[in-house]
């Protein structure tokens, strides 16, 4: 069983709407998942870009988001402890491939058997480390983007 993740602004596979990268407002995408287990105590984000050139970019990382959450609103913020992404920024960061390119951006959510009590402005890696085998499933959604 994994958890399915859908997103009003772009199916699978699909391009990212302009507005959701650095080119336009920058905004989270709304982002919608079923499929969570009885026994999650809390759920992880992460958003990353496994093309850039300077190897994985995180685009978003948040760790604590409340089980009973069945999606996040577009342009989330303070839903759960927001991490820092690559542009060393808190929250979200939009797709922004050099131009000429396009990428592939997943947008990962993770159930968690336990709260992984991090502080704001932890990095995708305090996530990872947090959840090695407290992972009781997971599923992703990638978007891709072109400049």
């Amino acid at each position: 069983m994994s958890i399915q993740v859908t997103s009003s602004a772009f199916k699978e596979g699909e391009n990212i709407p302009r507005r959701h990268t650095c080119d336009g407002e920058d905004l989270s995408p709304a982002l919608s998942w079923s499929g969570v287990p009885q026994g999650t105590a809390s759920l992880a984000l992460i958003a990353d870009d496994p093309d850039a050139p300077v190897g994985t970019w995180v685009h978003w990382v948040v760790a604590d988001l409340s089980p009973e959450l069945s999606g996040l609103p577009e342009g989330a913020a303070g839903l759960g402890v927001d991490g820092v992404n690559g542009f060393r920024k808190t929250g979200y960061g939009g797709p922004c491939p050099p131009k000429g390119s396009t990428h592939r951006y997943y947008f990962k959510v993770y159930a968690l058997d336990k709260k992984l009590g991090l502080k704001s402005g932890m990095t995708k890696s305090d996530v990872e480390k947090g959840m090695q085998g407290h992972i009781l499933t997971q599923g992703q959604l990638m978007g891709r983007y072109s400049r």
